[in-house]
């Protein structure tokens, strides 16, 4: 890991390491301790105890915050037939069939989420090497693969967001910038660990929710008591 930069530093001597804040504490840290150019997003880390190596302990799904994440996203859809035309008018970037899918088998990515019809996937399939690794490939757990194009679009552009596991049973999501009403990135923080708490597969054994930690993105990370995750 590369050396920290000197602002880093400083916004680090602020938090006390071994201290486990509650949430409202915690957030406010991360908007005080912010000191850059630009409108940093903030990002919660979850480790949970599973272990996504085995099918019924992986952790996924999605869930619409609040007041979003502050992000503007570009969504394309995979549809053909009258899905097109609904999707357009939903505010898709870009909809497409077969076209689309050699677009983007040709390098083009261009855009943040891919939604696709079901009638589609047997084309889609083929950008699983391209979209998968980047965790964009459509998925009906997540909500992305779907007929119901013009909700899905909405979701997403309103500020819905994916959760999963990683392999050391992790999960990041940002709940939104720096510049947000301490209020809202509580109300965002809040979804998802309802989301997250609602989730706990019934194959999970002891304690699920091993530690929070939420950051800026050039900030230091501020540990949140996990126990809030044992309250709901």
């Amino acid at each position: 890991m590369g050396k920290k930069g000197k602002k880093y530093r400083e916004a680090r001597t602020q938090i006390d390491r071994e201290t486990r804040y509650e949430p409202e504490e915690a957030l406010g840290k991360v908007k005080e301790l912010s000191n850059r150019s630009f409108d940093e997003t903030v990002e919660v880390a979850f480790r949970l105890g599973v272990n996504p190596k085995h099918a019924d302990q992986q952790v996924r799904g999605s869930v619409v915050l609040p007041h979003g994440t502050g992000k503007t996203v570009r969504v394309i859809v995979f549809a053909k037939g009258e899905k097109i035309s609904e999707a357009e008018e939903a505010g898709a970037d870009q909809v497409g069939s077969d076209e689309l899918v050699a677009k983007v088998q040709e390098g083009w990515l261009d855009f943040d989420v891919a939604i696709a019809t079901p009638d589609m996937m047997s084309s889609v399939g083929k950008l699983g090497k391209i979209l998968g690794p980047r965790g964009m490939m459509p998925n009906p757990k997540s909500g992305t693969v779907t007929f119901e194009v013009a909700k899905a679009i909405s979701d997403i552009k309103a500020g819905k967001v994916e959760y999963r596991t990683e392999k050391a049973g992790n999960v990041h999501v940002p709940i939104g910038k720096v510049s947000f009403e301490h209020n809202q990135l509580f109300e965002n923080f809040q979804a998802i660990l309802d989301a997250l708490v609602k989730a706990r597969p019934t194959a999970a054994k002891g304690q699920y929710m091993r530690n929070i930690t939420v950051s800026s993105t050039m900030g230091p990370g501020v540990k949140i008591n996990p126990g809030v995750g044992m309250k709901k």
